[in-house]
């Protein structure tokens, strides 16, 4: 007798079952349907059908619910949810067995960008009035995420320009060749290979042209917004996600897309906005090296948000570390500063640090004695001393130093990459976001935070199933 069970495919029920009895009670799609059924969606924003002429349309809460559900079960195109709502069980039960059409839902996500970036926030809300969020150490880091355009089509100056020359010289061969040959009969006509080779020249010469005009040295024309930055697998058109995590469930708090190729300058930016989502920030921040940025930091005790940023920085009992910058002491009162051996570096000259962001002037301070110093190469290969520069924020230098010498702040700086890195490469690996699929700053900013929203609904449903969380 075998045990082994195979389909019977003349099997009927004598009642057929519902959707109902099909989902599990647990079931992601019960959550969603029950988050967006308590949202206000016209106060959100988004696009209320008012009047009753026409067709009929699908509710801006059915197309919601589709969306939420594609990103959270890493469906992330129109056709793949069009297809979702004929065959998955989930889906079927979440849209009542309506079947929305892929432009139907592409025109949803046209026309309601900045409410869907608003469903972020509601989900926060919720997760901080039920106490899910810990306030008490947030981690803040980026990841850079490659165009969906093709870098193929990408313009690069250094490129072009190359090219531009070899056509230059292929032109000016042919042409020569074209004389030559008009010296032996009166009929010569222009090569064709020549004519196709202007042409190229004068497409070349329109990018440059258009390169110019923007000030840039790359530019692709399909996404005119993403700049060049170093991505996985080398330097590639791209954007800048940025991310908060709360440590106690890795939930998202706060979440961005820019086209600026550093974090230095996206600390306060970010911090601004976990106190605009949640009403305050953590207790503790911290960020790693990419985010160090001195002006930075003063702005930060300016508006009492508590930092930690990694200042890479050698130890200070390795050899390297003797003669770090670190080592020296400023005298703002004297206007010097003071080596490790005790001699005095007087102040020579003010220089000013070129920065796209906010160019800025340092103090320059130079070593009168280094000619004599018997550790004149261990402390600068400088051949006209050593010196030293000083922001004019140095003093919240000296601060976040002094901080970080508690080992209860080194510890919170480690505890950083086991808050943040997870939540992204759980994005990239288990959830398949390598790439964005759109185009356009507004439109990744949308893209990011409803991956952000996805992530947040995943981290949420052990405490949704369990019955500690409730939207109502």
């Amino acid at each position: 007798m075998s045990y082994e069970r195979y389909a019977d495919y003349n099997q009927q029920w004598m009642f057929p079952p519902t959707l109902e009895d099909l989902l599990p009670a647990d079931h992601t799609a019960r959550m969603i349907r029950e988050f967006v059924d308590t949202q206000d969606l016209e106060k959100l924003g988004f696009k209320i059908r008012t009047k009753e002429d026409g067709r009929p349309n699908y509710s801006a809460n059915l197309l919601l619910k589709v969306w939420l559900y594609g990103y959270v079960t890493r469906i992330r195109s129109c056709r793949g949810m069009e297809q979702a709502c004929m065959d998955q069980v989930g889906m079927l039960w979440l849209t009542g067995m309506q079947r929305p059409d892929h432009t139907t839902l592409w025109r949803f996500w046209r026309d309601n960008r900045k409410p869907l970036r608003q469903v972020f926030k509601q989900l926060l809300k919720v997760a901080a009035d039920l106490n899910f969020i810990g306030m008490v150490l947030q981690a803040i880091d980026g990841t850079k995420i490659a165009s969906q355009a093709s870098e193929q089509g990408g313009w690069h100056r250094v490129g072009l320009e190359k090219t531009l020359k070899r056509l230059d010289e292929a032109i000016a061969q042919i042409l020569e060749q074209t004389q030559q040959a008009e010296k032996q009969g009166p009929d010569c006509r222009l090569p064709e290979e020549l004519q196709q080779k202007e042409q190229l020249r004068e497409r070349i010469q329109s990018r440059l042209k258009q390169l110019d005009e923007k000030q840039l040295d790359h530019l692709h024309p399909q996404d005119p917004e993403a700049p060049v930055m170093k991505c996985r697998g080398g330097k590639r058109f791209g954007y800048n996600a940025q991310a908060v995590v709360d440590s106690e469930n890795q939930l998202i708090v706060a979440a961005e897309v820019v086209t600026d190729q550093s974090d230095n300058y996206q600390l306060i930016p970010m911090l601004n906005q976990v106190k605009e989502n949640l009403g305050q920030v953590a207790e503790q921040n911290v960020a790693d090296g990419g985010y160090l940025a001195i002006s930075e930091l003063a702005k930060a005790e300016a508006q009492q948000y508590s930092v930690v940023v990694n200042l890479s920085e050698p130890a200070t009992d390795s050899t390297d570390a003797r003669y770090h910058a670190s080592r020296f002491d400023y005298d703002p009162e004297r206007d010097q500063c003071i080596c490790p051996r005790g001699q005095i570096l007087p102040f020579d000259s003010n220089r000013m640090r070129e920065d796209k962001v906010q160019p800025y002037t340092v103090r320059v301070y130079r070593c009168t004695h280094y000619e004599t110093c018997p550790v004149r190469w261990q402390c600068s290969e400088s051949k006209t001393g050593r010196t030293v520069q000083i922001h004019p924020q140095h003093a919240a230098l000296v601060r976040q130093r002094e901080k970080q010498r508690d080992p209860a702040m080194r510890a919170l700086l480690k505890k950083r990459g086991v808050t943040v890195e997870p939540v992204f490469g759980w994005m990239k690996q288990a959830m398949g976001f390598r790439r964005w699929t759109v185009r356009g700053l507004e439109k990744v900013q949308t893209q990011w935070l409803l991956l952000c929203t996805a992530v947040n609904f995943n981290r949420l449903k052990k405490h949704w199933a369990a019955g500690k969380l409730r939207f109502a």
